[in-house]
């Protein structure tokens, strides 16, 4: 029996946004889709290392590790390896020092911030001893959406669209217009995923609004209903602040949600794509593990 072709988000997406949300949406239907070229699951490739930034509440190691063994049961044979910016252990610099041969590392964060673009690929030139690359984050991605999607159903959040319901979406924040413009366009489909709900963006720091402001803004608006989606891997200090501007429903940071687990395999895939010198709509819609 032929499966029914998956609903698409009403809002206007672009040629590589409408790829990646198709992909998205079959993997949910597949077992395991591989692109012509890639080894069998037995073949081992580069070691993934995903990188999360580091936390001084005790929560956030044992979230980001259960969102590494996720991606692990998705992914059997592929060597995960964790590595923090900072306040945590394994640092990144040691995870890399022990490593040999090739490595992709993956950010588990959400925008094109310094962490991304300046720091990660320091980390990596100061290992010379690997071979390998840094993978785009995490946003924006419709799996990304599916996971917030997730997390506010779970908090409570109505399943059906309401003139009176809103959404705000809290990430870290940066100083890079690319961030920034990053987290806009997740919020762009989370909107779509919601049915059209409005979600404004807001930011724990370096970045404006906040929280606060963006409740005051959807209030006049004529929003009575609104709740705080967590753009945070793990719980920390700016997962907490956002949550505790929420005037009602405040979503759990993403932690080891289905969605998130296979973002982290299809960003690392995209990256195995991109060495391979691929066309950008490959790299774009290359396929996750389900």
């Amino acid at each position: 029996m032929t499966a029914p072709i998956p609903h698409l988000p009403s809002a206007p997406l672009g040629t590589g946004d409408l790829a990646a949300e198709i992909t998205a949406q079959l993997s949910t239907q597949l077992c395991r889709v591989r692109l012509r070229g890639f080894p069998p699951p037995e073949t081992p490739g580069p070691t993934l290392v995903a990188v999360a930034h580091g936390s001084r509440d005790p929560r956030a190691l044992p979230t980001v590790r259960a969102l590494l063994d996720r991606v692990r049961a998705l992914r059997p044979g592929l060597a995960v390896r964790l590595g923090h910016i900072e306040l945590n252990r394994p640092l990144l610099a040691d995870t890399l020092a022990e490593l040999r041969g090739e490595a992709v590392l993956v950010p588990l964060l959400f925008g094109h911030g310094h962490h991304v673009t300046h720091d990660l690929p320091a980390a990596l030139a100061g290992a010379p001893q690997l071979a390998g690359g840094v993978a785009a984050p995490l946003g924006p991605h419709p799996l990304l959406a599916e996971a917030l999607h997730g997390r506010l159903l779970e908090a409570g959040f109505p399943g059906a669209p309401s003139p009176r319901t809103a959404v705000v979406l809290a990430a870290a924040g940066s100083r890079a217009p690319r961030s920034a413009r990053d987290t806009e366009r997740t919020a762009q489909l989370l909107s779509a995923r919601l049915g059209g709900t409005p979600v404004l963006p807001a930011y724990a720091s370096a970045a404006a609004p906040t929280v606060a402001e963006a409740v005051r803004t959807l209030t006049a608006r004529g929003h009575d209903r609104i709740a705080v989606a967590s753009c945070f891997t793990a719980p920390g200090r700016f997962a907490t602040q956002c949550a505790d501007a929420a005037p009602g429903t405040a979503a759990a940071p993403l932690g080891d949600h289905p969605a998130l687990a296979r973002l982290v395999l299809h960003r690392y895939d995209q990256a195995l794509l991109a060495r391979t010198g691929s066309d950008p709509a490959s790299v774009r819609a290359a396929t996750v593990a389900v």
